[in-house]
């Protein structure tokens, strides 16, 4: 290049190499956040939310859990301070539906439990049905719950342990909204934002998930008696990806992510709780959580004395052998499981 009085500067091509795969790193980072901030409509003008990219909240940078609520507060603050005919436009539920944004639809919404009051995180219900929810703010915007549940990232795919608050946000949406009704939310507690969790990916959207109880952790916060064995905790796939294979892969996970333990357990019962995982669209059944547990003991040889139905902490006395109750005919079995 020019220096000076016309001499040149002769740059190692290695140099020029590297800077060009900076620039061309930078620059693809800038088009993606620049996409990203297209989106996001000017709510003062009265105009729509409507997602038209493909970053969504589980691909950007993360949140801190202890910054969710004052956000939210900081945003509540703002629509109640608005006077009640003024909204903050209006939410687009596919394909035809919308919501309005005003201080009467939108609520604080908390994903863990009641031992964290300083996580909560704003969310819009439609005026008719405040139990229902169909939008988070998230990064400073509206996303639909659907949206929240889907990832661009072609590395997530299949069971990929939880790390983030926004993974976390997902295993709350699977287990407390995403096809919940009233029965399913009371076998559904939330879960602490500590739990040990793995979710399930599979074309770019969270599809289900399980939970652990590691082996010392505190089976609850006042008596210290702590799990004796790793414990399958919870388990749930979405209801339209069921019948999939979904949770017979995910309890062969289980039992290979702790392949050194003797013992390994599920929670019981496995009636109802566990059964919610597996249950038809509208009946609970036991038999279906049974005929899961059955056909991977079946494939599965070397678990069927390693696998045990238990209640907390998991002592010998709290145990039951699930192949040798399925045997016995302790479980209670549907026709078409027999």
């Amino acid at each position: 290049m020019d220096i000076g009085g016309g001499r040149q500067e002769v740059v190692p091509t290695s140099c020029r190499t590297a800077a060009l795969q900076v620039k061309q790193v930078n620059a693809l980072q800038v088009k993606r956040w620049i996409s990203f901030l297209s989106t996001t409509r000017d709510s003062a003008a009265g105009r729509s939310y409507k997602l038209r990219e493909v970053m969504y909240p589980v691909d950007l940078p993360d949140v801190v859990h202890t910054d969710l609520a004052p956000a939210s507060e900081r945003f509540l603050s703002a629509l109640e301070s608005r006077p009640p005919a003024a909204a903050d436009g209006w939410f687009e539920i596919p394909p035809t539906g919308k919501v309005e944004i005003n201080s009467n639809n939108v609520r604080r919404l908390r994903p863990f439990e009641d031992d964290r009051p300083d996580c909560a995180v704003a969310a819009l219900h439609p005026p008719d049905d405040p139990a229902r929810v169909v939008a988070l703010h998230l990064h400073e915007r509206w996303w639909g719950v659907d949206d929240v549940l889907r990832t661009s990232s072609e590395s997530r795919c299949g069971l990929v342990a939880v790390q983030t608050t926004t993974e976390r946000l997902i295993v709350f949406l699977l287990s407390r909204v995403v096809d919940g009704s009233a029965q399913e939310e009371a076998l559904f507690s939330p879960h602490p934002c500590t739990e040990r969790c793995k979710l399930l990916w599979s074309g770019g959207q969270a599809v289900g998930f399980y939970t652990v109880k590691h082996k010392g952790s505190l089976c609850d916060s006042w008596s210290g008696r702590c799990y004796l064995l790793p414990v399958l905790d919870t388990l749930l796939v979405r209801r339209r990806r069921r019948r999939s294979g979904f949770a017979l892969r995910m309890l062969e996970d289980f039992c290979s992510s702790f392949a050194a333990e003797e013992f390994l357990g599920i929670s019981a019962p496995l009636s109802p709780g566990m059964a919610a995982v597996f249950h038809e669209p509208t009946v609970f059944c036991v038999s279906r959580c049974v005929q899961v547990c059955r056909k991977f003991l079946q494939r599965h040889e070397e678990h069927r004395e390693r696998l045990y139905e238990v209640d907390a902490p998991g002592g010998w006395t709290q145990r039951r052998n699930i192949w040798l109750n399925i045997r016995l005919g302790r479980y209670s079995l549907s026709t078409d499981d027999k």
